[in-house]
């Protein structure tokens, strides 16, 4: 979500002294007159059709479609169905909205072409997938859109937001585009600041947040080509508190966005999960802590879900903005650089280290990076900061051959023939006349060639092992499907179960966290499976005498495990399929970390601040040693580690 910035009306100061201001808005400049010197690569709808095949997952850094090809998301967004209400003034005065483009709580521009002919001009940007926000008002809202907002495609008169939704999905997807939708704002009121659009759970409930979430998963299960769901759009903080990562409160987006996404996933398991980071947290002055985590804190608690497949993260970068700035100007603006005064060495960096990381392959946190929201004024801007800006970062993305979604896609045309946004892609007269980044006078058009038709990986995405985390901190972390339908197997413990596709691999001593993996994963059978509260089933000699000791029965793996306090309770094995070696190697951790020197998400850190034991990628994990003896209070020693083959 971009901020006011480039409305035409000047300053908006949409937060609170002490809180999160919006962006302030510079003055119009001199048309550069600048000809595309080539044009993006586009295909028809029957070309992006034929061209992949839903749905949508994951493969290491990479999405994939349905036979294992990479999809790179070359994406925009079609902003509108958020609302655009600045939230003062008469709502149904076009002056109180976005760049005094009332959108109806629809997306922009039917009112003024045909649906069909907005999507040509989609196809010859270069995408192939729309993020299509929307607010959670949208749901629930009963009304129909006014005649005059679906002016161009009567075919919706008559309809609510929603239904208008429907439609525009229907098409795009008809039309070969993959649809991922983004929960933008909760409701109409666009945009920053204190808006009541802070959290997930601003002016709503967490339970109506993710009720919302499984609604549309439901509603759009039969068309494939809805991909994915990006969760929240800019997590930030309201008057009072931060949204934070990994705290197991109310506040915690950690928790909400995972709690969320298995939800979805059980609802409809084709569609990919998107997960932002926390947009902002602190209070923006000089002597105030503040800054953007965005995805920063993924490094040491990422997400797992019952579908290892569906993650993606999502990060949003504007040049006005920076890692410790807002983009206020004015009240609530800091001295802290903003990204477009950083050098190009330290953009690349930042930008690294703030979303890109998580693309490394063979860690806990691994998965694709969206880069769902990015721009910059178009026609009509001469900020040589800004366009300095844009080609350095979409240089970023090429180099880093990352996914993609420009901000935003449609605007208006004024009755002077002037943008009204632009920040937009195309933008539209009343008639229908197009002026876009494809005709002549927008300086964009060289810098978003070279970003769409870059170089990139095509073809098929080769499977490689995922490692993931279990995070019992706070409470219950069940990511199994097959555990999530049966009873409680570890009545008053916090329980942590692998995906369905992996097994446990190591533990943190005292911190209550586990990693999982799939690398070598051995086939489970139909049996039942076993909960290993004592020492039955130790039948391979004394491992680790002088301790408590839980061993999973034979052929059987460790998936997840349970602890009272952070003490060991439980293991919880699956049968395999085929018989397992008994071959004992013990990993002792109780006085420093034991890691496999290769793989097994060495490089990263899944237990910050605690010892961590772990078994090689072509071992399992059969049993775990604890002690109550020398003040070691129970939690885990040592692993026991056997060949899978």
């Amino acid at each position: 979500m971009r901020t006011a910035r480039s409305a035409p009306r000047g300053l908006r100061a949409l937060f609170a002294t002490a809180a999160l201001l919006a962006v302030t808005v510079p003055g119009a400049h001199a048309d550069p007159a600048q000809a595309a010197e080539s044009a993006p690569a586009a295909e028809t709808g029957e070309q992006l059709a034929a061209s992949w095949t839903a749905p949508l997952s994951t493969r290491g850094r990479y999405v994939v479609d349905a036979n294992g090809d990479r999809f790179k998301l070359k994406s925009g967004n079609w902003a509108g169905a958020q609302g655009t209400w600045e939230g003062s003034g008469d709502v149904n005065d076009p002056a109180n909205h976005q760049a005094d483009q009332k959108s109806n709580n629809i997306p922009l521009g039917l009112d003024r072409k045909p649906i069909g002919q907005i999507l040509a001009d989609f196809h010859a940007l270069g995408l192939n997938s729309i993020r299509l926000p929307f607010a959670n008002a949208l749901v629930h809202d009963t009304t129909t859109v006014p005649d005059a907002a679906v002016a161009a495609n009567p075919q919706l008169k008559g309809k609510t937001p929603l239904q208008v939704m429907d439609a525009v999905i229907q098409a795009l997807t008809d039309d070969g585009f993959a649809v991922i939708l983004n929960n933008h704002t909760t409701s109409y009121r666009f945009c920053c600041g204190l808006d009541g659009n802070e959290r997930w759970n601003s002016g709503q409930t967490t339970r109506q947040w993710i009720d919302d979430w499984v609604f549309l998963a439901k509603r759009y299960q039969t068309n494939k080509r809805v991909v994915g769901t990006d969760l929240r759009n800019e997590v930030r903080r309201d008057t009072w508190n931060d949204a934070n990562w990994g705290w197991g409160n109310d506040y915690d987006l950690n928790k909400a966005l995972e709690q969320a996404g298995n939800e979805i996933l059980q609802a409809n398991p084709d569609l990919l999960i998107v997960m932002e980071g926390i947009n902002w947290q602190g209070i923006p002055t000089d002597l105030t802590p503040h800054s953007r985590p965005t995805l920063t804190p993924v490094a040491t608690l990422s997400n797992t879900l019952i579908h290892s497949d569906k993650l993606v993260y999502a990060a949003h970068f504007y040049g006005y903005t920076g890692p410790n700035h807002t983009g206020a100007t004015g009240t609530g603006e800091t001295t802290d650089p903003r990204y477009e005064d950083l050098s190009p060495e330290e953009l690349v960096k930042v930008i690294n280290d703030q979303a890109l990381f998580v693309t490394r392959s063979g860690q806990h946190f691994t998965a694709p990076v969206w880069i769902s929201e990015f721009g910059a004024g178009g026609r009509g801007d001469t900020d040589t900061k800004e366009r300095d800006w844009f080609r350095r970062f979409t240089d970023i993305l090429v180099n880093n051959d990352s996914d993609f979604a420009i901000w935003p896609l449609v605007g208006w045309t004024d009755a002077n023939g002037k943008p009204q946004d632009n920040w937009a892609m195309v933008n539209y007269t009343t008639g229908g006349t197009r002026l876009g980044i494809m005709d002549p006078g927008d300086w964009r058009v060289t810098d978003w060639t070279k970003l769409v038709n870059a170089p990139a990986m095509t073809g098929r995405i080769a499977v490689t092992p995922r490692w993931n985390m279990l995070n019992l901190d706070y409470a219950d972390y069940n990511v199994s499907a097959t555990m999530l339908a049966k009873p409680d197997w570890s009545s008053g413990n916090r329980k942590g179960n692998c995906p369905d596709t992996q097994r446990l691999v190591g533990l943190g001593r005292g911190d209550s966290r586990g990693l999982c993996t799939d690398s070598g994963q051995p086939a489970k059978s139909t049996g039942a499976w076993t909960t290993v509260t004592d020492e039955r089933y130790v039948t391979n000699g004394d491992w680790a005498s002088g301790y408590n000791k839980l061993e999973c029965p034979r052929n059987t793996f460790a998936v997840g495990f349970s602890v009272k306090a952070n003490a060991m309770a439980a293991l919880l094995c699956a049968p395999a399929a085929a018989s397992l070696p008994t071959t004992n190697r013990v990993a002792w951790f109780d006085k420093g970390d034991n890691r496999p020197a290769t793989g097994g998400s060495n490089a990263s850190d899944w237990a910050p601040g605690y010892y961590k034991g772990q078994c090689a990628d072509g071992e399992y994990l059969a049993g775990v040693a604890y002690t109550w003896k020398w003040q070691h209070g129970g939690v885990p020693d040592a692993v026991l580690c056997r060949p899978l083959a």
